[in-house]
């Protein structure tokens, strides 16, 4: 007789539960539908202005100085001579850049339907050379401003692009692409325009190499947005996805819209603010305190990159400077410098990825890895390239 206070023995399956076990393992998970719309992601403590809630003081501040000098420019003619330089910089300023900022918003929302395995199927593998290559053929192909490009450099951070990615694309991209290539080939001549592409290009790759070596070392911290591919991972069907995400509706387009905008903030408000202090230097700084000085020297170089560090410059205005650079003050270096310092040296470029990284040592690896490189290129070329 079995012991009353001893366990009872187990109950036998029925065949009806074992079954249902089998299945559950032969059956795969549910799938989400490609076409869906992303969920929106929860939106980061560095696009939100601080603390929620809080308004972006800088953000509204700067937008609202830049607009007022805009309307400066339409409402008052007569306005004393530092309010009127003010005025037409910011007009000067919208005039050149509204395309690519609308364009980079647009690009900010596209890219943020895309899977980070997308991302980093094409853009390669992260610290790869080829991986470096995709990233500087993509700025160079991209036809947008630097404050487009700027845009969707972060964008592709967030996404999963290495840091040495980033910041190759974003050297290779502010005044190389197609349009401007063919302004500057009109202004300096092809052979000009030709060596600055092939030697720019050459800067994005061994700052994108030597960052993601740092990276690797764990001198800078890596991309924690980085993602592995998964085995068989294909790209068809994550396009067909994305393009899903992307059918025409109105709903849709204002998710997009709205999408953009908000991870579009972090980036415009240092824009605006870079647009604003732009003017005020303009209209305290005469142009004959720099021009003179930008001569064939070492501190011809020197003030060229301080200049172009100060003054924000868009891609369509640096072509033309940097012509003048070359043709008038018979300074080539010079005109290399200028247009390669400010993708190094600027604030804008340099602020928008501290709040994209969250580490100052990612930041400055751009400015510190690739500025010596762009002097040493500028004087060698009036070493040895003549005027």
């Amino acid at each position: 007789m079995s012991d009353c206070c001893s366990n009872p023995p187990p109950e036998k399956d029925t065949d009806r539960q074992i079954l249902r076990r089998s299945l559950l393992k032969l059956t795969p998970p549910p799938q989400v539908s490609s076409c869906r719309a992303p969920e929106t992601p929860a939106e980061d403590s560095c696009c939100g202005g601080g603390k929620k809630g809080r308004p972006d003081f800088l953000l509204w501040g700067s937008l609202a100085a830049f607009l007022a000098g805009v309307a400066v420019h339409f409402l008052m003619p007569a306005a004393p001579a530092w309010l009127h330089v003010f005025g037409h910089t910011c007009y000067e300023l919208l005039s050149r850049a509204w395309w690519g900022l609308l364009i980079g918003i647009v690009a900010v929302a596209v890219i943020g339907r895309l899977p980070r395995e997308l991302v980093a199927a094409v853009l390669g593998r992260g610290g790869s050379f080829s991986g470096l290559l995709r990233a500087v053929g993509a700025g160079v192909l991209l036809d947008l401003c630097n404050h487009g490009i700027l845009m969707v450099g972060m964008s592709l951070y967030k996404r999963g692009a290495s840091l040495g990615q980033t910041l190759a694309f974003l050297i290779a991209s502010p005044w190389n692409s197609l349009s401007l290539t063919l302004i500057l080939a009109a202004l300096i001549g092809w052979g000009w325009m030709f060596l600055f592409i092939f030697l720019s290009m050459l800067v994005a790759l061994i700052t994108g190499w030597i960052a993601d070596r740092l990276v690797d070392a764990g001198k800078i911290p890596a991309n924690p947005n980085a993602v592995a591919l998964p085995t068989g991972y294909r790209i068809g069907p994550a396009i067909t996805g994305v393009l899903c995400s992307l059918k025409p509706g109105t709903q849709n387009y204002l998710r997009l819209a709205r999408e953009g905008m908000t991870g579009s903030k972090m980036v415009l408000r240092w824009i605006f603010f870079g647009f604003v202090l732009t003017g005020l230097i303009r209209a305290f700084v005469p142009d004959a305190s720099f021009q003179q000085y930008f001569g064939p020297t070492i501190a011809g170089l020197f003030l060229t990159l301080l200049a172009t560090t100060l003054i924000e410059v868009c891609s369509e205005g640096s072509s033309p400077i940097a012509a003048d650079l070359l043709t008038r003050a018979h300074a080539p270096g010079n005109a290399f410098v200028f247009l390669m310092a400010g993708a190094a040296t600027d604030y804008t470029e340099i602020l928008s990825l501290r709040e994209t990284t969250r580490s100052w040592k990612a930041t400055l690896a751009l400015p510190l890895i690739s500025t010596p490189q762009v002097l040493l290129i500028g004087w060698l070329i009036h070493r040895f390239g003549g005027a």
